[in-house]
């Protein structure tokens, strides 16, 4: 009734410590700006980075090395890997300068 097989608590302790180790070295690594002064697109990263190590934790489907490897690849683009590829935030198109065009 509360759980299925002591096998899968078990797997869930495991699993659960070593994602979260992992996690807070990959952000020890990735710097303080990660999450730190937090706009919206960095808000929604978090909340992946949170859906990613539940899902890491509850699903039997997703291997260990495969939810370090997407935490690792949301931190990557998070701290600025590909920055050049970050979208604006919303306060640069609302302090635009009116006498000019946008084209």
């Amino acid at each position: 009734m509360f759980f299925d097989t002591w096998q899968g608590l078990g797997r869930i302790v495991v699993v659960g410590v070593l994602a979260y180790a992992a996690l807070v070295i990959f952000l020890r690594f990735s710097g303080k700006r990660t999450l730190s002064k937090m706009n919206a697109f960095d808000l929604i990263v978090t909340v992946a980075l949170g859906s990613t190590l539940a899902t890491i934790l509850l699903s039997k489907d997703v291997a260990l090395a495969e939810g370090l490897l997407a935490l690792l690849l949301l931190i990557a683009l998070q701290s600025g890997l590909f920055n050049g590829f970050r979208p604006r935030s919303f306060d640069d198109f609302s302090h635009h300068d009116a006498g000019r065009d946008f084209w």
